[in-house]
């Protein structure tokens, strides 16, 4: 499984070229101050449809025989999964239809409409999601495309710390937040195949650790409701996803929402970008302590910068 989807990544990275952006990797000497680590962090935020997720989606479409993909693509998300996946259809001129929580935050929701595609809200539980996915795909004939699920999705967020290892040069341990597993899984696989010494420790929130459970008890936990702000972060980890985890990271540390909004409010005020909670979730465990990488060269995948600015100016003003 390993060698295969390597192999997959690769040829994941030549398939999006022409479709996703090289993002930066930027550096804060406050932040490394704060932390006492050289902190490198690549930056999703700058990728189209502002996250990672768009590298998933179009190395998935692309990836289709031509006549499965002139069907067109449906899929469930609570936002960026959607919105990249309607942005990547629009590129392969197909249908994308995208099932929406109906609490996700509008700001996603309203990107999935602009880049085309008809967009269908449900509520704000796993079944609902699934089902009226999979109705849609009944109806339509369009292809079901796994935010997390899936290897070529997973191939393609695996690209990401390709370009952070690249450019930052050695890395003692690479943080990434943990939701459904995609990004956590294709980035484990890139590492022990290009830099096997570097350690890659998933980062979660406390109110949706699900991933962390399962690795306690050696199963994966389905049975769960999330309670946390990382809206991004809220998706049950895929089974795919829990094999590879299992097998390759080294641990998985949790956060609270108070430590996930300090996180996100500093990267504002420091390096002066917009991320959204789910990004600051791999910069919480340095902050608070939970981690101690001092005197360590850290790389930090900032996921997104999809924020619902009404609603997270009130989070970030609090105690100011």
């Amino acid at each position: 499984m390993e060698r295969e989807l390597w192999k997959e990544i690769l040829q994941a990275r030549t398939r999006i070229a022409p479709f996703a952006h090289m993002t930066p990797v930027m550096t804060s000497s406050s932040i490394d101050r704060s932390v006492g680590s050289w902190c490198f962090f690549k930056c999703e935020n700058f990728q189209r449809t502002g996250s990672f997720k768009f590298r998933g989606a179009v190395n998935a479409i692309a990836s289709l025989p031509a006549v499965a993909r002139a069907r067109g693509v449906v899929t469930h998300s609570s936002g960026n999964h959607g919105q990249a996946l309607a942005l990547a259809a629009r590129e392969f001129r197909i249908p994308a239809f995208i099932v929406i929580p109906e609490d996700a935050p509008r700001v996603k929701l309203s990107a999935a409409r602009e880049y085309g595609a008809e967009v269908v809200l449900c509520a704000p539980t796993q079944r609902a999601r699934e089902e009226t996915a999979r109705r849609i795909a009944q109806e339509t004939g369009a292809v079901f495309v796994d935010s997390h699920d899936d290897p070529t999705v997973i191939a393609g967020q695996g690209t990401a710390v390709l370009e952070l290892l690249e450019e930052a040069g050695p890395l003692d341990v690479v943080l990434v937040p943990i939701g459904g597993g995609g990004l956590a899984s294709g980035t484990v696989v890139a590492v022990a195949n290009t830099s096997p010494g570097t350690r890659v420790i998933g980062c979660e929130p406390a109110g949706a650790d699900d991933a962390y459970r399962s690795l306690e008890e050696g199963r994966r936990i389905t049975d769960f409701t999330p309670r946390t702000v990382a809206d991004g972060l809220r998706t049950t980890l895929g089974a795919l996803n829990f094999r590879i985890i299992e097998r390759f990271i080294d641990t998985i540390v949790r956060v609270s929402d108070e430590e996930i909004i300090s996180a996100m409010r500093l990267i504002w005020e420091r390096m002066k970008i917009v991320v959204e909670p789910s990004s600051a979730v791999a910069l919480a465990p340095l902050l608070s302590g939970g981690l101690d990488m001092k005197g360590k060269r850290v790389g930090i995948i900032l996921t997104g910068g999809n924020v619902d600015l009404a609603r997270f100016f009130r989070f970030l003003l609090d105690g100011s």
